[in-house]
């Protein structure tokens, strides 16, 4: 599964190269990301993660525009500093010129999203539902208060949960 990243991420490379004329510091690849980015740049670390789930689902794609996309951050970072913003023009005249591709910030891949439980809260206002999480749940279990906005008063546990 790595072998056809990592030599993307090096094609990548090699065109920035010969664009710049000047050599590029090659990054950490990682396949351990979840969740719905199909792709992470950590620029101060110089590591590229990637979903392994899109890139099996959408691997043609994926290879063609996301492995561009997350190297154009770290060759802009390495080239531009700091002070660029993610997608700003520098990283976009590095997904046009160098790489001929639309800068397209988000990628369309279908992402399957997993159930959530939701706790539903509630205070004296009418229709109030505050659905907390179950992380949010666990704390007002073990203690911790949550005022409502509006009456100030404490949201409470209404018994019912849901499933979004």
């Amino acid at each position: 599964m790595l072998e056809p990243l990592n030599t993307r991420v090096e094609s990548c490379y090699q065109q920035a190269e010969d664009f710049f004329k000047r050599p590029f510091k090659r990054p950490v690849v990682s396949v351990k990301l979840r969740g719905q980015k199909a792709g992470v740049a950590h620029l101060h670390e110089n590591l590229l993660r990637f979903n392994p789930q899109l890139y099996l689902e959408n691997s043609e794609d994926f290879l063609r525009q996301t492995v561009p996309h997350e190297v154009a951050h770290l060759v802009a970072h390495q080239l531009f500093g700091d002070t660029i913003q993610p997608h700003g023009e520098e990283w976009q005249l590095i997904m046009r010129g160098v790489y001929e591709l639309p800068p397209n910030r988000c990628h369309t891949y279908e992402i399957q999203r997993r159930s959530v439980t939701r706790y539903i809260y509630r205070c004296p206002c009418p229709e109030s539902d505050f659905p907390f999480t179950a992380q949010r749940h666990k704390l007002v279990r073990k203690g911790r208060r949550y005022l409502c906005k509006r009456c100030r008063e404490i949201l409470v546990f209404s018994g019912e949960t849901r499933v979004e």
